[in-house]
């Protein structure tokens, strides 16, 4: 039986484990032990962090696995592009993952390729004055080297930078910030897959977020409604984003913004997107196994990316606030059939932060996006 090495055990895994043993293979699963699902669902697990790449290395090389991936995590991104290239396995370069999960050499390496982005910086907190910095606000602050919305912040004055730069700096590992222009303009998110360097566009996801200061994401809904003439010059600029970070195999979660027809990007993730987007929304829209063609390129094979059936509208939405709840409740009472999986907590004592703080969510389907607008978060 082929092995495969799957990075972190959170519910974000579970769909990787599950597909992974579902075709046939045993799972080796690698995380800081604190009862995650993914521990029980592993055929074997090992308490190992996911910051500890060398000891994750070794061990990998006494399974003797034949590949390794991990969805919708930054940093497990960096663990697998190391096993794999040491170990000779499918997987991006190491200087791919060196500018593809810091946000400051990414932004390098678009403006080194033309690549439309924010003018940018990059601060410390220690001695850090506001005067010093040459940009116009509004301005976004946010950690060098962190997703999930964590630590981010919308700055309207100068005089708020510092406690922002702190801010983010504080939820980042290497204690670095990033500030860049705002940019106006609808968001997206693009989910591709690279294969050989050859990128495939799967879908366009749109995006809802509670708006500044922190831009938490409260629902994703696909297909996004875009002409083709836009769609292909998305896939243009996105494909060329992709080159130039070097990202030649799996999955990758692009957000871009457009204003009066131009693109910018905003960020890539060299690895699927988080909330459910890879892992469930993609699959139910267009009917490509997502997960299966990022273990099938992790395991050296050319995915498979037939679109199965007709395309639906796919959408989750994320418990923030009260009104969420009941929404959720109207789902249940006037169309219960467009419900796919849902996870509500009981527990909304604490304040919601980042994305990893909500409480909850709810999954949906349905032939066409009026269908599911009226139970997704209001648009900031």
């Amino acid at each position: 039986m082929k092995k495969i090495a799957i990075i972190g055990a959170s519910y974000l895994q579970v769909p990787l484990i599950r597909k992974a043993k579902d075709m046939g293979l045993e799972t080796h699963v690698f995380a800081w032990e604190c009862g995650d699902p993914g521990e029980r669902e592993a055929d074997h697990f090992y308490p190992i962090s996911i910051r500890e790449k060398e000891e994750i290395l070794e061990k990998c090389k006494a399974v003797g696995i034949n590949g390794i991936c991990s969805i919708a995590s930054d940093l497990a991104v960096q663990v697998v592009n190391y096993v794999a290239f040491h170990m000779g396995l499918v997987g991006n370069t190491l200087h791919s993952t060196e500018i593809s999960t810091n946000k400051y050499k990414m932004r390098q390496a678009f403006v080194k390729n033309g690549i439309p982005c924010p003018s940018f910086s990059e601060v410390l907190p220690e001695g850090f004055k506001a005067e010093d910095i040459d940009i116009n606000m509004p301005v976004i602050v946010k950690p060098e080297d962190r997703s999930g919305s964590r630590g981010v912040t919308k700055v309207y004055k100068k005089e708020e930078l510092k406690e922002a730069v702190e801010r983010a700096a504080c939820y980042g590992f290497e204690k670095k910030a990033i500030i860049e222009s705002y940019l106006e303009g609808k968001e997206y998110s693009v989910e591709c897959i690279s294969y050989k360097g050859r990128h495939s566009l799967l879908t366009v996801t749109e995006k809802y977020t509670t708006g500044a200061p922190h831009f938490i994401e409260t629902g994703h809904m696909e297909p996004a409604e875009i002409s083709e003439e836009k769609l292909e010059y998305m896939r243009n600029t996105v494909f060329r984003a992709l080159d130039a970070l070097e990202i030649e195999y799996g999955a990758s979660h692009v957000e871009l913004k457009i204003d009066d027809g131009s693109i910018r990007i905003v960020e890539i993730g060299a690895r699927m997107g988080g909330d459910f987007i890879g892992s469930e929304l993609v699959h139910i829209s267009t009917g490509v196994d997502f997960v299966k063609a990022v273990i099938d390129i992790a395991m050296g094979n050319e995915p498979v990316l037939n679109r199965s059936r007709k395309e639906k509208c796919a959408a989750i939405h994320f418990i923030t606030k009260d009104s969420d709840v009941e929404c959720y409740k109207r789902v249940i009472k006037e169309h219960p059939e467009y419900l796919v999986a849902s996870d509500v907590s009981n527990d909304r004592d604490h304040e919601v932060v980042d994305s990893s703080s909500r409480y909850g969510y709810y999954i949906m389907q349905a032939e066409k996006k009026a269908d599911l607008e009226p139970y997704m978060p209001q648009m900031m």
